[in-house]
């Protein structure tokens, strides 16, 4: 398994609140359920690759990587 890091986390208690009944809801343990959430935001975000391992990121702003990756995404504003 790869290395955790602890750290403290402060958030709005209706987040909180929000989030301890998603993970009940499906099972996962409250960090478990965070990190589920953080992960799937950074791929759709195009900031972690899919597959990555755990602890793996996807290259910065000025780094090589696929096309695309960088610089803000932001989806066409309306017309």
């Amino acid at each position: 398994m790869a290395e955790r890091k602890p750290f403290l986390l402060r958030m709005d208690p209706a987040v909180l609140e929000a989030m301890q009944r998603w993970a009940a809801a499906d099972l996962r343990s409250l960090n478990a359920q965070i990190e589920f959430v953080l992960r799937r935001a950074l791929q759709a975000e195009g900031r972690l690759r899919l597959g990555a391992a755990p602890g793996g990121t996807a290259p910065g702003p000025g780094r090589s990587g696929p096309a695309g990756a960088g610089g803000p995404s932001e989806p066409p504003g309306p017309a």
